[in-house]
């Protein structure tokens, strides 16, 4: 494939929903397109703005937090797997807005609950402990929810 093909179709690919850097450079590694060549394509795409690291971070974000039910832990993880990091990771973690999180980690557990009940107090507990951690949320908010939780049992 030579560059201004490889250069349309990245062009495409990014149009079609935001995608970062590392996406992008893993497309034109599967098409065979040289590291020289992907470097000038990635340039381009980037003045360009069909790649923006930034809003693709702050989309990621939102979308694993309201449709996935994933917590900060697991997003910073997945984002750092895609070579994300520093502040525009942390910008984007701080717009999850502190009162639905923690609103979203209870109607997690809340779900959960109803699926373990009939198993004794320790058991829940732990089922309900190990499914958030599972979910990415913090240990520090995970506990009080399920301990609030359990005391109804």
């Amino acid at each position: 494939m030579d560059t201004k093909e490889a250069l349309s179709r990245a062009a495409a690919y990014c149009s079609r929903q935001e995608r970062c850097v590392d996406d992008v450079v893993r497309k034109l590694q599967g098409w065979g397109v040289d590291e020289v060549e992907y470097g000038a394509i990635i340039e381009w795409l980037l003045s360009e703005k069909f790649i923006d690291e930034e809003r693709y971070t702050t989309f990621y974000v939102r979308d694993k937090f309201k449709f996935n039910g994933w917590g900060k832990v697991k997003i910073r993880w997945n984002l750092k797997q895609k070579k994300i990091k520093g502040a525009t990771l942390e910008n984007a973690l701080e717009t999850i807005d502190d009162h639905a999180y923690t609103e979203k980690l209870q109607q997690l557990l809340e779900s959960k609950l109803k699926q373990t009940e009939g198993k004794d107090r320790y058991k829940t507990k732990a089922a309900l402990i190990r499914f958030a951690q599972s979910r990415g949320f913090e240990p520090d908010l995970i506990f009080p929810a399920v301990e609030k939780l359990i005391q109804n049992i």
